[in-house]
């Protein structure tokens, strides 16, 4: 379960951008996960349930998880389009791989008491 390693690394993210903060004034950390990139947001937040459930001082900290949407821009028309049903093609019809959102595991904002 990938999920346990990815919260693991998000807690010592948290601690090393905030050294001088105890975990225990951590009231909600936001992470974004692209659709792209394999983190399914009730087995992150079953990871981590189990990894603060030994760490005390996690213990009144949330996780929340947003999912973003494939983004792809077009080389030929310069747009940007949701990818919908993993169909990489723009609304001009042309296809593209150019990703511009949706495959990222982002710290996006920590909270604090």
């Amino acid at each position: 379960m990938h999920e346990i390693y990815l919260v693991q690394n998000v807690l010592r993210t948290v601690e090393e951008l905030f050294p001088d903060t105890p975990p225990e004034k951590i009231k909600c950390i936001h992470v974004r996960a692209g659709e792209l990139s394999n983190v399914q947001p009730i087995l992150m937040q079953n990871a981590f349930q189990a990894v603060v459930q030994d760490d005390a001082r996690y213990q009144r900290t949330k996780l929340k998880v947003e999912v973003t949407p494939i983004l792809i821009q077009c080389s030929a028309c310069g747009k940007t389009t949701q990818v919908r049903n993993y169909t990489f093609v723009c609304e001009c019809g042309r296809p593209s791989k150019n990703i511009i959102q949706g495959d990222e595991l982002q710290l996006h904002d920590v909270e604090f008491y």
